[in-house]
């Protein structure tokens, strides 16, 4: 699937904290500083590459390089960065997507061009922290 990007006119309030690679490890790293009382109102996933911590605007945390993502109101199950977007009709890109993946929501990202499934996110808690610490110690 192919298509270009353009920036926002105006950048989505944000949803999800995204963090590639080293910048994943040093958000991983304040997730385990954050009150106990803000953690429980987020929800993380991760992969070998990325983390994706959601929750509202004010809760999400930041460090140097984080970015971010918010899901499309015109497309039901869509995420996008929150500063671009498709330069074809969101709900056009919805549907392609819906059909290829059986997972939902999904995060469509732009750079690296990929497709992430937001679908097994947990609370933040010190065991899931502890398992994704775990999962990369493996890599």
């Amino acid at each position: 699937m192919g298509w270009a990007w353009r920036t926002r006119l105006a950048p989505a309030e944000p949803q999800a904290a995204v963090a590639w690679g080293e910048v994943a490890r040093r958000l991983h790293t304040r997730l385990l500083q954050v009150p106990i009382e803000q953690a429980e109102r987020l929800q993380v996933t991760a992969n070998r590459d990325v983390m994706v911590v959601s929750g509202v605007a004010s809760d999400l945390p930041w460090v140097d390089g984080v970015e971010y993502a918010a899901a499309d109101l015109r497309a039901p199950g869509l995420w996008l960065p929150t500063s671009w977007e498709p330069e074809v009709p969101t709900d056009l890109v919805g549907q392609a997507l819906s059909a290829r993946f059986t997972r939902s929501p999904l995060l469509l990202w732009r750079e690296p061009s990929i497709v992430i499934p937001l679908d097994r996110q947990l609370p933040v808690t010190p065991q899931h922290l502890q398992r994704i610490h775990a999962y990369w110690a493996e890599l």
